[in-house]
């Protein structure tokens, strides 16, 4: 195992890297822009190292920034949380071109993952189920239109290098095709230096359930169910819960084993996870997320699995120490994204200091967060202000438990707003609570909002 493991990543995600890391005795690095010089994580780290300015090219970004601590600090290891360079394969070539242990797949896998119509590809070679679309990148704008009036309206065109929601349109008519085209390339190349795009039907009333997946350098490869994360805005989740509810066991079973199978076939090491489109009792492979999630918690909460510490374990060339018959789900894990938006202004991000910050407690409940009484929110990274993850025996009880720990939440700055009444108006929704809701949810909650009540007298 590692001596000394940099952590190259900021916020909740480092926070939380570190501490498995210094429960298995492990001696950690921190590295920090100027703007956050203050934060939780320089507190939390043994050694923190600052790296460059507030904005991410210049240091979160910056892989010979985060080399160089590494050098500095006699790291073996970098884990690079989610986000930033987590699944970038320079980054991780970078890393082993210095001798250093990149936490997560090997940097061929990551970039043959990373270029999602290439892992189309291969999930369909390994016989995954995917919507009709392209198996390859649609260069012209003639084969896209030949392609879309193929398949059918409305179609959905995705950069192949994109996440977390950006770099797609939806288009739901051959006019629109032509601009849609041209923005989602010219959107793709500004946002990932690369406008390649790729085509394949839009499914209008549709889950997003994902599977959790481990594999070592020992050819064992295992999962621990799904999550589903069909709320969102904008393609991004905002509530992840495991089980899945509802779910047929066929098809629980069966979404499992492509995950399974898709990750023998292309030799996966790490953390990873795989997602997938369900509709009408048939599930299709989306893409795969080469890094931890930001929705990990669920799954940890359900099986027990201390994800972060497997990351390494399998990075340090260690077998898996679990079974597939040991993993054994109990209860039911909800997770509330909490962002410092505003909603009422199509969730615009509201950077500020925070002047108060008091996250919920109580049994069963756990918070993922860098915010404090003073913390003062950046412009420059993510919104994220706090994670709040609930347990039950029973999808019921795990929801109270969540509405009365967002009632909890105590959030307050100048011009800061935050997202926890909407969650709470989310997990209220009867479509929720029966477990029948899909990725149009919250889009129509915000189209048709409640009605005021009526004041008495």
């Amino acid at each position: 195992m590692f001596d000394t493991v940099l952590v190259a990543n900021r916020g909740e995600i480092a926070l939380r890297v570190l501490r498995t890391c210094q429960e298995m005795g492990i001696r950690t690095v921190a590295v920090y822009s100027t703007a956050d010089a203050d934060s939780a994580v320089v507190r939390a780290a043994d050694v923190a190292v600052q790296i460059g300015p507030p904005q991410p090219r210049g240091s979160y970004n910056s892989a010979s920034a985060i080399v160089e601590a590494a050098r500095q600090t006699g790291a073996q290891a970098v884990h690079p949380g989610y986000g930033f360079l987590s699944e970038d394969p320079d980054f991780a070539e970078i890393c082993t071109a210095n001798g250093l242990v990149f936490v997560g797949p090997p940097p061929d896998v990551i970039a043959r993952l990373g270029d999602k119509a290439v892992a189309r590809k291969l999930m369909s070679d390994a016989g995954l189920p995917l919507l009709p679309g392209s198996r390859r990148v649609v260069n012209e704008l003639g084969e896209a239109l030949a392609l879309a009036d193929e398949i059918g309206f409305p179609v959905i065109i995705k950069a192949v290098a994109g996440g977390g929601g950006r770099g797609m349109t939806v288009v739901r008519d051959r006019r629109e095709l032509p601009g849609a085209y041209r923005r989602t390339r010219s959107t793709a190349q500004a946002l990932f230096g690369n406008s390649r795009v790729y085509i394949e039907r839009f499914c209008e009333q549709v889950r997003h359930v994902e599977v959790q997946v481990l594999a070592d350098s020992h050819g064992n490869v295992l999962h621990l169910g799904e999550r589903d994360c069909s709320v969102q805005r904008r393609n991004q989740k905002l509530v992840e819960e495991t089980p899945a509810p509802g779910l047929d066991p066929r098809l629980r079973a069966a979404v499992a084993d492509a995950a399974v199978r898709g990750a023998r076939a292309v030799g996966y090491v790490g953390a990873g996870t795989f997602e997938f489109l369900v509709a009408d009792g048939e599930f299709y492979f989306m893409e795969i997320n080469c890094r931890i999630q930001v929705e990990h918690p669920v799954t940890e909460m359900v099986t027990g699995v201390d994800l972060v510490r497997e990351q390494l374990r399998v990075a340090a060339g260690e077998p898996l120490d679990l079974t597939q018959d040991e993993i054994q789900p109990r209860g039911v894990a909800l997770e509330c994204r909490v962002n410092a938006e505003d909603p009422l202004r199509d969730f615009a991000p509201t950077p500020g200091l925070l002047d108060e910050f008091q996250p919920p407690a109580g049994p069963f409940v756990r918070v993922d967060t860098h915010a404090f009484p003073g913390y003062r929110v950046q412009p420059h990274y993510d919104s994220l202000l706090a994670k709040v993850i609930t347990w039950a025996p029973d999808r019921p009880q795990a929801i109270a438990r969540m509405q009365r720990a967002l009632r909890e939440l105590t959030v307050s700055g100048a011009g800061v707003c935050n997202t926890a009444d909407v969650l709470g108006e989310v997990l209220a929704h009867p479509d929720f609570r029966a477990g029948t809701h899909t990725t149009a949810l919250l889009g129509a909650m915000l189209a048709d909002p409640p009605a005021a009540p009526e004041r008495a007298g």
